[in-house]
C-alpha cells in the first residue's frame, strides 16, 4: 500500500492508513471513495456473521466474446472474487438478512448472468427465510460481453423483487457509487427503502451519452444521489459511518413484518 493517496475529491494527500481507517472517507472534504465488497461487510454487518452463499456461481462466456475470458481471469485475481457480487446471510445488532454487496473493481461491477443470478437468490432466499433483504449496489450497469444473456437479467431480479413484495418481505437497497444503467432500471431503483452514499453516481446514461444526445442545461449535481434525492427517488442520503445504525433501525422496524406474514 502506498504511504500517500490522493482524494479525487478535494485534490488533497492523505496519509492512506487514515484513509482505509476511515473508511475511505476523506477527512478534509467528506468524499466518499470507492469500497471493496468484504470490507463494506466488514463494516456494515456484526463481525462473523456474514455467512456466503452461491459462491459457486460464476460466468460463462456464452459469446465467445474477445478477451472476455482473460479480462475475466484478471479481475479474479485483483479481487480474490469469482463475481462483482458477494451474497448470503448476515446480521445486525442480531437482525438477519439477506445480503448483496456488489465491488466496481470486479469489471466495473457489470452485470453479467451470474451477478444477476446470485441477486435474484439472495431476494428469493428471504423469501424462503422470511428475512428482510439488503442489496449494496455498485454497477457501470449490463456486462456488454454477454449481450442478451446480461440484458435478460434485468426483468429477472425485478421478478423476484415481485416476488419479495407479494410475500410482505422488506427490501432495501444502498446506492453506492456509481448505480447505474440496467442495474439502476431494474433491481435497484424497485426497493421499499431506498438509501444512498453522499456524492454517488446515479443515473442511467454517463454524462459522455447525455452530451452526446444534446443533453446540455443540467444541474451542477445532476445524477448524483443528491440530485435524485430531490427529485425523490431516493429516501435518505446517509455517511457511511452511519449505514450500519441506520439499517439496524430498518431491520428492526421492518423485521417484524416478515414473521407476521
Amino acid at each position: 500500500m502506498e504511504a500517500f493517496t490522493k482524494c479525487s475529491g478535494c485534490g488533497k494527500i492523505l496519509y492512506s492508513v487514515e484513509f482505509e481507517q476511515n473508511d475511505r472517507v476523506c477527512l478534509h472534504c467528506g468524499k466518499h471513495h470507492r469500497l471493496g465488497a468484504r470490507r463494506r461487510i466488514e463494516i456494515t454487518f456484526d463481525p462473523g456473521s456474514f455467512e456466503e452463499h452461491d459462491a459457486d456461481v460464476a460466468s460463462s462466456d456464452p459469446l465467445c466474446f474477445p478477451q472476455y475470458k482473460e479480462k475475466y481471469e484478471s479481475a479474479m485475481a485483483k479481487t480474490g472474487m469469482k463475481e462483482g457480487v458477494l451474497s448470503g446471510v448476515a446480521s445486525i445488532d442480531g437482525n438477519e438478512a439477506s445480503v448483496a454487496v456488489a465491488d466496481f473493481s470486479f469489471m466495473g461491477g457489470s452485470m453479467g448472468n451470474a451477478v444477476g443470478e446470485k441477486i435474484a437468490r439472495t431476494l428469493d432466499r428471504a423469501c424462503q427465510l422470511r428475512i428482510p433483504c439488503i442489496v449494496f449496489c455498485s454497477s457501470g450497469g449490463a456486462r456488454m460481453q454477454e449481450g442478451l444473456f446480461s440484458l435478460m437479467t434485468l426483468p429477472k431480479t425485478t421478478a423476484s423483487v415481485h416476488r419479495c413484495r407479494e410475500s410482505g418481505i422488506p427490501y432495501i437497497s444502498v446506492f453506492t457509487d456509481p448505480t447505474m444503467a440496467g442495474v439502476l432500471a431494474s433491481y435497484a431503483s424497485i426497493a421499499d427503502v431506498i438509501l444512498a452514499e453522499p456524492g454517488a453516481m446515479v443515473g442511467f446514461a454517463g454524462m459522455r451519452v447525455s452530451k452526446q444526445a444534446g443533453v446540455s442545461k443540467v444541474p451542477d449535481d445532476f445524477q448524483t444521489s443528491e440530485f435524485a434525492f430531490r427529485s425523490g427517488m431516493i429516501d435518505k442520503i446517509v455517511h457511511r459511518k452511519e449505514i450500519r445504525p441506520v439499517l439496524s433501525v430498518l431491520l428492526k422496524s421492518l423485521g417484524a413484518k416478515c414473521y407476521a406474514g
